[in-house]
């Protein structure tokens, strides 16, 4: 083999080209610059393929491109071996030369072949062309679709929006929303109407709505739903108890199927309200009319009295007929106080207000009342700290004071207790919306109190009438407690009456201060900083209005509320709901169970139950007569926000401290 090259490498042996050509000059460099050109152009395409390739990572075959780039690079050397080969007989070295590039042809052609199927899958720029216009077809369809994605977005997210601010108006109504479909069937049922029903949302869900309805048949139809007209109605709650309310149901359409909206606002308190303007229009009225009479009657008595004293002085000779003169000008004389009961009345009487002190009026009343009564009343007075000092008549104050004594002792027939009292009072907007006439404020008050037999409600409703009386004919004019409540009201103040049958009859007198009193936005800035809480508070109270005054005031103080009607329900009550943190209850309540008897049966069921007890009278009065305890915790009616707040925080303490 060593031979074999030596043999071929040995260019001795062999004559150059340029002898074949007879060394022609022009054939010879003829060929020289043909080589030449086909070398270099042969030299430049490796060196292209070497950048292209070092350029394009991203090739598939790059290994082809190195090997194309070899054999083209052998072909060129091949032409520069020609030229050589015209002088230099090297044809050996060509050969060889030749052989490699032979090889390295074979082995490019037999690797591309079987690419070729593989490169013909690469696209062409026609089909770029075509893929890159699909390409900013799906570019714009995606565009379009996500501005529509965020068009639908946005159209969600304001339904979202429309639907929290339409659940939080539903949730936080005052007046109950209840939406039902055309089966009358309830379908949505708001937080306002399980305060006005009783009923939690979940135990009316499907159900039919005419269970809300007092008097009326449960509907399943949509003839019944028809019959849901708007005005006023009677609701029916949970406990059995009804109420007036005003009831609106409009109609929609929801998803193809008719669903009806009503709207039910609670006429409790505008009917009460309604019923005390009534009642004050009527006295009005009445007032009015005995006004005239006692002014028409006057003039009539002024004649009587005058001729009779008349007659009197002309019959001086005749005893046996100046007697009768003289019972027809006293008679005339009773009939003149009438009168001047009946100007008090209808407030045309001559006042003269004055400042008066309260503790020194009613000390002076004491003595005179200690020589007016009856041994066996027991008199007492009681003042609040503090100056108190009203504006008003001090003798038609005396004379009220004294009357409604009077009235105290026909309600002792066997002897008992009277208290006077005077406090500083304060007449919030929860009181007024129970009694509109009178105006909110700060007032000077003077109570009366006994421990009599007390007045039934139909009494208590009527008491202020003129010529309205219990006692046997004779005995009564029945103007003393009108008297009272006119001086009351023209003087710009209030009387009311608080009284239960058995325990006693209180009267309380309010009058304007005298004094600098705190201004509205005193007393509201003192109601703003009561302390609030967290617990749950079970209310037993028989007064529905109290009760729902009471329920407002606790939730706005921050307490949830669960109301009882009666003794027996709030035992029910405070077995079933373990959560119940507190009883606040009416002292006096019908059905045969007092506030302290369900006190003492509560903490049978809760030891250390806080418990806070209302009433209208005074604890003196109620330890009296066993009605309570000298250690329980009293709110005294009418109370303002402000003192429940702090009885409630109170009782709260004191059970912590029992504990």
């Amino acid at each position: 083999m060593w031979a074999f090259l030596e043999r071929i490498l040995d260019s001795s042996m062999f004559s150059p080209h340029g002898i074949c050509l007879l060394w022609e000059p022009e054939l010879i460099w003829l060929h020289v610059v043909s080589d030449a050109i086909i070398a270099a152009a042969y030299f430049s395409i490796p060196f292209a393929l070497a950048i292209f390739v070092t350029k394009r990572r991203d090739l598939k075959f790059g290994w082809v491109y190195w090997a194309f780039a070899i054999f083209i690079m052998a072909c060129g050397l091949t032409h520069v071996l020609s030229i050589y080969t015209l002088w230099v007989p090297i044809y050996g070295i060509e050969g060889l030369v030749k052989a490699d590039t032979a090889a390295a042809s074979i082995f490019t052609a037999g690797a591309l072949w079987p690419l070729l199927p593989k490169i013909l899958t690469i696209p062409s720029p026609f089909e770029l062309r075509q893929v890159q216009a699909a390409l900013e077809e799906e570019e714009i369809k995606r565009r379009d679709a996500t501005q529509l994605l965020k068009q639908v977005g946005e159209a969600q997210r304001a339904m979202r929006e429309s639907m929290v601010r339409l659940s939080a108006i539903v949730e936080t109504a005052v007046d109950g929303v209840i939406l039902f479909d055309a089966q009358a069937r309830i379908l949505l049922f708001n937080p306002a109407c399980e305060r006005l029903f009783g009923y939690r949302t979940d135990e009316v869900m499907n159900l039919d709505i005419g269970m809300l309805m007092s008097g009326r048949e449960s509907p399943s139809s949509t003839g019944h739903v028809r019959r849901f007209a708007t005005g006023e109605a009677v609701g029916l709650r949970k406990d059995g108890s009804s109420f007036p309310m005003d009831l609106s149901v409009g109609q929609a359409w929801q998803e193809g199927e008719l669903i009806y909206v009503g709207i039910v606002h609670d006429l409790t308190a505008r009917k009460f309200t309604e019923q005390q303007l009534q009642q004050a229009q009527k006295m009005e009225t009445v007032g009015q009319l005995s006004g005239g009479i006692a002014h028409d009657f006057n003039n009539l008595l002024t004649v009587i009295i005058g001729n009779a004293e008349h007659l009197s002085e002309q019959l001086k000779a005749r005893p046996d007929l100046r007697r009768f003169a003289d019972d027809i000008c006293l008679s005339g004389e009773r009939g003149a106080e009438l009168t001047q009961r009946l100007l008090a009345f209808s407030r045309r009487q001559l006042l003269q207000p004055q400042t008066i002190d309260c503790r020194n009026l009613l000390e002076s009343m004491f003595k005179l009342l200690k020589r007016t009564l009856r041994e066996d009343i027991e008199i007492r007075t009681g003042s609040g700290p503090g100056t108190i000092l009203a504006f008003a008549d001090r003798a038609q104050l005396e004379s009220a004071v004294l009357n409604l004594a009077l009235n105290a002792q026909d309600a002792m027939p066997s002897g008992g207790h009277l208290t006077l009292s005077t406090e500083l009072a304060a007449i919030d907007e929860d009181y007024r919306a129970l009694h509109p006439e009178v105006a909110s404020g700060s007032y000077a008050m003077i109570a009366v109190t006994d421990d009599g037999e007390g007045m039934t409600p139909g009494v208590i409703e009527r008491a202020f009438e003129p010529f309205f009386t219990t006692k046997e004919v004779g005995k009564g004019s029945g103007l003393g407690l009108s008297m009272v409540y006119g001086f009351a009201k023209q003087s710009d103040g209030h009387v009311s009456i608080y009284s239960e049958q058995g325990l006693g009859t209180t009267v309380r007198i309010y009058l304007p201060r005298a004094d600098a009193g705190p201004s509205a936005g005193d007393l509201a800035d003192g109601e703003e900083a009561a302390p609030r809480g967290y617990e749950t508070i079970l209310i037993a109270e028989d007064d529905p209005f109290v009760r729902s005054s009471a329920i407002r005031r606790l939730e706005a103080l921050g307490y949830s509320v669960v109301a009882a009607v009666n003794g027996k329900e709030a035992l029910q009550r405070l077995r079933s709901d373990p959560g119940i943190d507190m009883l606040f209850t009416d002292i006096v309540m019908p059905g045969g169970m007092s506030g302290w008897e369900l006190a003492e049966q509560a903490r049978r069921i809760r030891p250390g139950l806080p418990v806070l007890f209302t009433s209208g009278y005074a604890l003196e009065t109620l330890v009296e007569q066993g009605r309570a305890h000298a250690q329980a915790i009293l709110l005294t009616k009418p109370y303002r926000k402000a003192e429940l707040a702090q009885r409630l925080r109170e009782a709260f303490a004191a059970a912590a401290v029992t504990s």
